[in-house]
């Protein structure tokens, strides 16, 4: 998500007590889990299942799980993972200024020989497995493994079918048609985009316009240091400006500032917005909540688009029991839980395929197929350089707002970016 790129579900704040006093003894009949994802979620109700089957096959062991909010774990696990509050494992994002940081402050446990062991890098494709590895530098796609994911995610355009009907138009298959719709919608009173400005969203809006402009080998330069990466180019140029354009056109509401992800993603449900650009993380969800008829499909007219390796099960260096925590992470990548995850919205990365009964689940899954198959997963913007995300968010809230420029917010950026990014 990336960052994001997650089901970003407000949880219980990350520093309430676990456990009481003896939350930082070892015990071994306790398996300590904290992740983010809702229960409506294909990746919650995977692994809510996974917890059953992991108590079933570990008499006298139980999971302690803690839902945890996206943002809290982001801003505060250096902190609890430096203490022995840590647990034994937990969902963490991925990405240089996630993993990888938390990896080259030694926070978390080199999984190679576990991977190895129980053969989890043969069940993901090289995309996906990038997110996975991290040098000493903490970059990521090569060195040893830190993080392991057991879904894939990428984003797409979601369709409130029944709201197109409504005002008698067609679901766009193309750019000019897509932008022809939205001038349509604002004619008749109706901001055609849902956004989330205080979070990954609208960002992610912006960057997705960039790629549309761009080739794999940019990607590589801005994610992974292959050379220099020039806010102020053809690509990021057009970005910038089309999003600021879209907030004039009536496109994006300039009142979207202070909205959450999660709050997008409700009016969306709700009916209120006829068109959101997210993640698949939002997909089991829609299935189960959205009552109209919908649809979704990949970013027209661009090769690229947001997306990669879920997020990462990560064994914190002081976890206390991390052979249970091996264990969970197997469980979570066998064959019956990435049956459920597939049919519950998910994109698992070791399905039986002929088991992916769910219609709306099938077209989910041929859609990440034609965006892998095409090298067309180009991560997230917030991932090169720590501290980037909070950067992207406030620079884009001025693009909003309009008390930026485009030529400003590219300069902000690039500021930021080459104070964080390694020397050559």
């Amino acid at each position: 998500m990336t960052a994001v790129t997650a089901a970003l579900l407000g949880g219980a704040l990350l520093l309430t007590a676990c456990g009481g006093s003896n939350s930082g003894s070892s015990d071994a009949k306790t398996l300590k889990l904290w992740h983010y994802e809702g229960p409506d979620s294909a990746m919650g109700a995977a692994w809510n299942e996974a917890i059953k089957e992991f108590e079933a096959t570990h008499p006298g062991v139980k999971v302690k799980f803690e839902e945890k909010g996206f943002e809290q774990i982001q801003k505060t696990a250096p902190m609890i993972l430096n203490s022995s509050d840590a647990p034994d494992l937990m969902e963490y994002n991925k990405g240089n200024a996630t993993a990888g940081q938390l990896s080259k402050q030694g926070l978390l446990t080199d999984l190679s020989a576990e991977v190895t062991k129980r053969g989890w890098d043969k069940s993901l494709s090289a995309g996906v497995a990038t997110t996975s590895k991290y040098d000493a530098n903490g970059v990521m796609g090569s060195g040893k493994w830190y993080g392991v994911p057991n879904y894939a995610e990428y984003t797409m355009v979601y369709y409130n079918k029944d709201l197109f009907k409504k005002y008698k138009l067609a679901e766009p298959k193309t750019f000019d048609e897509l932008t022809a719709a939205m001038d349509a919608f604002v004619k008749k009173g109706v901001t055609p985009l849902a956004n989330g400005g205080a979070e990954y969203m609208a960002q992610q809006y912006l960057y997705q316009l960039a790629l549309s402009k761009a080739d794999r080998s940019w990607v590589d330069k801005y994610e992974l240091y292959k050379g220099k990466t020039d806010f102020h180019d053809a690509a990021w140029t057009y970005g910038a400006t089309t999003f600021a354009d879209w907030v004039k056109k009536g496109y994006i509401s300039k009142k979207s500032t202070g909205t959450k992800a999660e709050d997008a993603g409700v009016s969306w449900i709700q009916g209120k917005t006829p068109i959101l650009f997210s993640g698949s993380w939002w997909y089991g969800r829609f299935q189960s909540e959205a009552k109209f008829d919908w649809d979704s499909g990949l970013w027209p007219g661009s090769n690229l688009t947001l997306g990669s390796g879920g997020n990462v099960w990560v064994v914190p260096k002081n976890a206390k029991n991390k052979d249970l925590a091996y264990d969970f992470i197997d469980i979570t990548m066998s064959k019956k839980i990435q049956n459920i995850l597939g049919n519950k919205g998910g994109i698992p990365v070791a399905a039986d395929t002929s088991a992916i009964t769910d219609a709306k689940s099938k077209q989910l899954i041929a859609n990440f197929n034609t965006v892998s198959q095409r090298d067309g997963l180009a991560f997230y913007p917030d991932w090169p350089v720590n501290g980037f995300y909070d950067t992207l968010v406030s620079e884009t809230q001025k693009l909003i707002t309009g008390s930026e420029k485009p030529d400003a917010y590219l300069s902000a950026l690039q500021q930021a970016y080459d104070k964080g990014a390694p020397t050559p």
